[in-house]
């Protein structure tokens, strides 16, 4: 390049520059001007709708657009639905509540050598809204009043008592396998297309144990149909204070949160996440949001972007460890 071209485009560069600026305070500016969509990767009941139901009523506010919750529940422990939003236009309209099973799951496909449906790195993280230990619940009906009489039963009785989970590697069936490695037990996995089936299976009577969140056991609870043995976190949850961990029961190996966060595709603009992210800080902050949140049991336990990701990638190698050493399970 000549010193005429250099000078030519040190002067064109500024006005480049300038331009892609006000084009990326225009898409910031500019959105929302549709309706956005909030895919939940399952159905209706479990954590992950618990938790986008009062945000996304919240957001349809603070944004001035319908935000649309949408259960697409195709089973595969949350695959199909996160998969979906993985392959979406990366413009802010096609968001994502899910699980903390979103990196159990592509680690899964590997191990039974499937195509791998989508990747963690697909994604950005827009905020966490609720993070949970698991519990073990039983019906009110059961047997077992604690972890060591279930423990007890399992072993005279190996692979006959079913569990429900939200399907294979999700979060449910993850805690359980878990669990039942810690203690030396065999247990009767049967998969559902999510938790609301999954409890719902329990209620009736289909399955006789599910590890679940406290915001979606609590009112059963409550009502006398369920019956809570053990908490899977590494200290006793507010909402069940009477409720031991697994590790004071020596279950040194037993941790796990079953949390909920809203993601975007990796490419979304920045402008757009920028917006998102404002949109959510205040979002969890509605009393309306607190108060359906504290109700169930599930206090709000907001991270913004950066804090998020750090959160997401300890969990998952965590996570992934565990899939590792529980194998092949069905």
């Amino acid at each position: 390049m000549n010193r005429r071209e250099l000078l030519k485009t040190a002067a064109v560069l500024p006005l480049a520059q300038a331009a892609l600026s006000q084009t990326a305070f225009a898409q910031g500016a500019a959105y929302p001007n549709r309706n956005i969509t909030m895919i939940v990767p399952f159905p209706a009941g479990g954590q992950a709708d618990l938790a986008a139901r009062p945000v996304a009523l919240a957001l349809e506010r603070i944004l001035g657009k319908p935000v649309i919750v949408d259960n697409r529940a195709g089973g595969a422990g949350g695959s199909v639905g996160n998969a979906q939003a993985a392959r979406a236009e990366p413009d802010g309209y096609t968001l994502l509540m899910t699980l903390s099973s979103l990196a159990v799951l592509p680690e899964a496909d590997r191990l039974f050598d499937r195509p791998v449906a989508y990747e963690v790195s697909q994604f950005a993280p827009i905020a966490r809204v609720l993070a949970d230990p698991t519990l073990l619940a039983v019906p009110a009906s059961a047997p077992w009043k604690t972890p060591q009489d279930f423990v007890d039963d399992a072993k005279q009785r190996p692979g006959q008592i079913p569990y429900g989970s939200s399907g294979p590697y999700g979060t449910l069936h993850v805690a359980m396998e878990m669990f039942a490695a810690s203690a030396g037990i065999k247990l009767l996995h049967v998969p559902f297309r999510g938790a609301g089936p999954a409890l719902t299976a329990l209620l009736s009577g289909t399955v006789q144990a599910v590890a679940s969140a406290p915001g979606t056991l609590k009112q059963q609870v409550a009502d006398g149909k369920m019956r809570v043995l053990a908490n899977w976190g590494a200290e006793r949850v507010a909402s069940f204070p009477d409720l031991p961990t697994f590790k004071e029961l020596g279950y040194k190996d037993v941790e796990f949160y079953i949390w909920a966060g809203l993601f975007a595709q990796r490419a979304l603009p920045a402008p757009i996440m920028t917006r998102l992210r404002e949109a959510m800080a205040e979002a969890v902050k509605a009393p309306e949001v607190v108060k359906t949140f504290e109700t169930a049991g599930s206090p709000v336990a907001y991270l913004d972007a950066p804090e998020f990701s750090k959160f997401v990638a300890d969990d998952s190698a965590r996570l992934i460890a565990a899939v590792k050493k529980i194998g092949k399970v069905e």
